[in-house]
């Protein structure tokens, strides 16, 4: 006799909810594939045969000349490695600011816990705004350097409650047995906390990297050297003001040549810019869930 499946063992409810469940997700997935399929064909397109025909899978009719131009464009090269450097920096920064705040704010013995909790969910909810920020940062000498851009943001309160919640999740007899050691609160916290918080810490830094590679706007504010725009700035104005680096489009000669192939090269310089994170995500997948789910069930 078979035995049946799980699924035929649910309740009608469960199917039908189930069912629902599976139609909504996989419209969710229709709605994200579309559109970056889209983008990756039209990366590929003659410029005129896009323009006229739209996206067309007869491969005699692609294209590598967005790309050739976006790759062999200087200005692009800047901005990718001043975006890379900002985003391990901002990780780096970010990443052990938090680790450390939320470590003294998960100790029970901690005095005044209570009031620098107080503190940091005021800042949840209340900011100084652009133009105090602005005038800030101009008074400490960090306009247009790296640290305008590292800076204001490196602390996130979020992430400093993921990881607080996960240092609570540690058995304090972890603790009590390096102290027998003669472990100090340095090498506690250095040599055997942090290797055992690799989850969040993973988690967390992909947060952040993620976070500032897609930022842009504070780049905008206090960034004036092209030299130190990073690529997300470049994109900027390929995409939203429609003005690719004159490099790219100089040997067009009439208008509507150079239009069609600002547009061919907006999808070129979306794919070029996402590899990054493409690739990043493989190799922190499997913290993800560990991560999340250990910072969120203990309040």
């Amino acid at each position: 006799m078979k035995k049946k499946s799980k699924f035929m063992r649910y309740s009608f409810q469960d199917k039908a909810l189930l069912l629902v469940g599976y139609i909504l997700l996989g419209l969710f997935v229709v709605a994200i594939i579309i559109p970056m399929l889209y983008i990756v064909v039209a990366s590929f397109m003659d410029p005129v045969t896009l323009q006229n025909s739209g996206i067309t899978f007869d491969f005699e009719k692609w294209t590598l000349t967005a790309y050739e131009r976006v790759i062999s464009n200087k200005q692009i090269w800047v901005g990718f490695r001043n975006a890379v450097i900002y985003s391990l920096v901002f990780t780096f920064v970010s990443v052990m600011v938090t680790l450390l705040a939320a470590y003294p704010m998960s100790r029970p013995d901690f005095k005044g816990r209570g009031f620098f909790n107080l503190l940091f969910m005021i800042t949840m909810f209340f900011g100084g705004g652009l133009i105090p920020t602005y005038l800030l940062i101009s008074s400490l000498g960090l306009l247009d350097s790296m640290w305008a851009v590292i800076l204001p943001g490196a602390f996130s309160v979020w992430n400093m409650i993921i990881a607080r919640t996960y240092y609570q999740g540690i058995p304090s007899e972890l603790k009590e047995a390096a102290s027998v050691d003669g472990a100090n609160e340095i090498t506690f916290y250095f040599r055997i906390l942090l290797p055992v918080c690799t989850p969040v810490i993973a988690v967390l830094a992909l947060w952040q990297f993620v976070g500032m590679w897609n930022s842009y706007f504070d780049a905008m504010i206090y960034l004036n050297d092209a030299n130190k725009q990073p690529l997300q700035l470049v994109l900027r104005s390929i995409l939203i003001q429609n003005q690719p680096e004159s490099g790219m489009i100089s040997d067009m000669q009439s208008t509507a040549q150079r239009a069609q192939l600002a547009e061919l090269l907006k999808y070129a310089t979306i794919i070029i810019s996402s590899l990054p994170l493409l690739v990043m995500y493989p190799f922190f997948q499997k913290y993800f869930d560990s991560g999340i789910m250990a910072g969120s069930v203990k309040g």
